[in-house]
């Protein structure tokens, strides 16, 4: 082999292998400290545009997670009030009834219509009653249940003013007594607002199982994502002892190849 001054070719070598040991030396040390694979988009491009896919729909579950238990909120308000609307509605069926007994005088049964105009009163306000402004009993929603927007579910709407589907024949302005309703009329509101509540509970019951199947979802989505970008500590540990032998051994190599060149001083001298 020929002894030159000008080009060390060896030191070249050295310095190029201890350079490439380096830059994997900091990549593994990068993604040690931030826990991702993919540090820099070179790292790996058409995984950084799928993982970034993956992490949209996986805040887009979370957000549909929120509005379903919103929706839920929402469902146990309007149930809220049509369990107090029995109440009222069970109460002036006991004021017919009491209101039928022929042993009653006139002011006993001005008593009674007194407190019917109030339960009248009550019945109407329940159902103006509102959640985040928005009407309980006279609009229609839909709740959409996946992160793609694909599924959704419908909250009827349950007209509890309404004459026929609520209880609008008793808080009607013509009615100003007990003796203007029947019983039937009170036993048919009474049926009306159990059948908003069995409505309430089959769509708060699907809601549920919504929210399970989004989050099951947003669990896999974000195992999948993980897959991706995740740094596995144990294999990028050894990695970096690795890169760490193979720098530190080219450091000392380098360091061999150039004390290599002083050959031919003696040869000069």
């Amino acid at each position: 082999m020929s002894v030159v001054i000008n080009t060390n070719y060896a030191a070249t070598v050295a310095s190029n292998n201890l350079a490439a040991s380096n830059s994997m030396l900091q990549k593994s040390l990068n993604r040690l400290s931030s826990g991702s694979k993919i540090v820099n988009p070179s790292d790996d491009a058409g995984g950084l545009a799928v993982s970034m896919k993956l992490s949209a729909a996986a805040k887009r579950s979370s957000a549909a997670g929120t509005n379903i238990g919103n929706a839920v909120s929402f469902l146990q308000t309007q149930d809220g009030v049509l369990k107090v609307a029995g109440k009222v509605l069970d109460r002036m069926s006991e004021l017919r009834t009491l209101y039928a007994d022929p042993t009653k005088n006139s002011d006993d049964l001005a008593n009674y219509d007194a407190e019917f105009s109030q339960l009248q009163e009550q019945l109407t306000s329940l159902a103006g009653e509102k959640f985040n402004s928005k009407d309980l009993f006279s609009e229609a929603y839909t709740v959409e249940v996946s992160e793609d927007g694909q599924q959704t579910v419908s909250m009827s709407a349950k007209e509890l003013a309404d004459s026929d589907s609520g209880v609008g024949a008793l808080t009607d302005s013509g009615v100003n007594s007990l003796n203007d309703i029947e019983l039937s009329d009170i036993t048919d509101a009474i049926q009306n607002v159990a059948t908003m509540r069995s409505t309430n509970g089959a769509e708060q019951s699907r809601l549920g199982f919504a929210s399970e199947v989004l989050t099951v979802n947003k669990a896999n989505i974000e195992a999948a994502n993980s897959r991706i970008t995740d740094v596995d500590v144990a294999q990028e540990s050894t990695q970096l002892a690795r890169w760490n032998i193979l720098v530190q051994s080219g450091t000392a190599m380098l360091a061999q190849a150039n004390q290599s060149a002083q050959v031919a001083l003696r040869l000069i001298g």
